[in-house]
């Protein structure tokens, strides 16, 4: 297949696309320079020329620089919605982030607008996280594990977490007892991993799908929330006809999950990234 763009174009990282996608929240644009938390450490990356810099001196593939993009955009491009939003979305990327800071975020992420989960998670970083200057400018990073599995309710609540303060506190304990291993997940098959997480208090599908995809190495995990169920009903409503009901449960989720991944193939995680950022756009919504 002859895909819509030159490879060279794309292998260049849009940085702004996508960090401004909805896989993660604690970043921030200042004088022209991405400034991120990604647990510990605090990244900052510059687009011309790309270059990531970590606060604490490691080696980052934050951006996935090593995935084969060419092989995952002929395969995904071989739908022709998502070989328009990879032609208008070029340097789009999934990025490999911390796990338990993307465990918690999309725990935190339930009925929430990406601009309120920023809030929410900055201030929970604020509270239990450590203070760091980098490049002449303050952070703080996210919490250790422990801090937030010994958290009181009360403090957590302070955060502005609402009803998730219960959950977030419970996920962080459960990590904290070493029930759940991040390294032993992402050994794991999918949906070994996902039964596995789907035990925890709080987190149902689309929360798994979301850690798998964006922190646990699943690029075949394709979360569906409000978003996705438009665009499915939207574009593919005679392959996916389930989705013309209103409501999404847990139970057809998963049934129309298999059929997802029968029809995206391997990585339908990238299809999946590159039709919210498209849908999303169009509608202009606020992203960070």
């Amino acid at each position: 297949m002859r895909l819509p763009f030159k490879m060279q174009e794309f292998s260049k990282i849009n940085i702004d696309s996508t960090i401004n996608s909805g896989q993660v929240f604690l970043w921030d644009k200042i004088d022209g320079i991405w400034y991120g938390v990604n647990g510990s450490e605090v990244l900052r990356v510059e687009q011309s020329p790309f270059d990531i810099t970590s606060s604490q001196k490691k080696t980052s593939d934050f951006f996935r620089q090593n995935d084969n993009m060419k092989k995952i955009l002929t395969e995904i491009s071989k739908d022709r919605i998502v070989r328009s939003a990879v032609k208008h979305f070029p340097g789009l990327r999934l990025l490999r982030q911390d796990p338990f800071q993307c465990y918690i975020s999309f725990i935190c992420s339930s009925n929430s607008s990406i601009q309120n989960i920023k809030q929410m998670l900055k201030r929970l970083c604020q509270k239990f996280g450590n203070k760091t200057e980098f490049e002449g400018h303050e952070f703080f990073t996210f919490p250790e594990v422990e801090k937030i599995a010994k958290a009181n309710l009360k403090d957590l609540l302070s955060c502005g977490l609402g009803f998730r303060a219960k959950y977030v506190k419970k996920a962080a304990m459960t990590v904290n007892s070493g029930s759940i291993e991040f390294n032993f997940l992402k050994k794991s098959d999918y949906n070994s991993a996902k039964q596995e997480l789907k035990e925890i208090y709080g987190i149902g599908n689309k929360v798994a799908d979301c850690i798998l995809l964006f922190s646990l190495e699943k690029l075949e995990a394709f979360p569906i929330d409000r978003w996705i169920q438009l665009i499915l009903q939207k574009y593919y409503s005679k392959k996916f006809s389930d989705l013309v009901e209103k409501s999404l449960t847990e139970k057809n989720y998963e049934s129309i999950h298999e059929k997802i991944i029968e029809y995206f193939g391997p990585y339908a995680g990238y299809s999946q990234q590159f039709l919210f950022k498209m849908e999303r756009d169009l509608n202009e919504k606020k992203w960070l």
